[in-house]
């Protein structure tokens, strides 16, 4: 069996550029970063099972893991699978709540429960992920039984990306919601794996914030 080395990061898709940029860009090495698929969010009773897998091939290799998921709409299920395998996930419904942290995403939720969030990914992906992944281009009917509970799309910018915003605002004009950006950063990602340090077990390896 290969050497075990580093904590193993098991992440949505959604969040893999801004993980992968924040790790490479604070040098913490002691870090290695997998993914599933984005997709899966349209699909989240699939999550709970594929991150056991991801869970059980990365014991052969790590011998920490932790998870940057969410609920994500899994309705516990998640939850139980982690519990099983005692492995610790970022805590709240949405795995990319920790841009903003985690209050004060729940203010946002709060001033308008009716509010649907993108990231800079989502805004990327906007058409596949959203449009096509939900079938909206070929049955455009559905669009109020997807979103007639919403008023508003928040866009959570990661970068200061005026064409990305332009493009926001369009998929929110699209949605037939209101639209607000605020940026974000990478610092509530930040926080959540390890900045500003690293703390260490008690053999000097280190270990992210979340799991000291």
């Amino acid at each position: 069996m290969a050497e075990k080395t580093k904590t193993l990061l098991i992440a949505c898709g959604a969040l893999a550029r801004e993980v992968t940029t924040l790790i490479r860009t604070q040098g913490w090495d002691h870090y290695k970063v997998t993914c599933l698929p984005a997709h899966l969010h349209n699909r989240p009773e699939k999550i709970p099972e594929a991150v056991r897998a991801k869970i059980r091939t990365g014991r052969h290799y790590h011998d920490r893991i932790f998870v940057l998921y969410g609920d994500c709409g899994t309705g516990g299920m998640l939850d139980k699978i982690l519990a099983e395998e005692e492995v610790e996930r970022i805590p709240g419904p949405h795995c990319y709540e920790f841009y903003t942290g985690v209050a004060d995403f729940a203010v946002l939720s709060e001033a308008e429960p009716g509010t649907f969030f993108l990231t800079d990914y989502l805004v990327r992906h906007f058409n596949r992920l959203i449009i096509k992944g939900l079938g909206l281009d070929r049955h455009p009917q559905l669009l109020g039984d997807y979103f007639g509970n919403y008023r508003l799309l928040v866009h959570l910018a990661q970068t200061e990306d005026a064409a990305l915003r332009v493009r926001a605002e369009a998929a929110a004009k699209r949605l037939g919601l209101g639209f607000e950006y605020r940026f974000t950063g990478l610092q509530g990602l930040g926080q959540f794996l390890g900045e500003p340090g690293v703390s260490e077990d008690k053999d000097g390896q280190p270990r992210h914030r979340l799991l000291a």
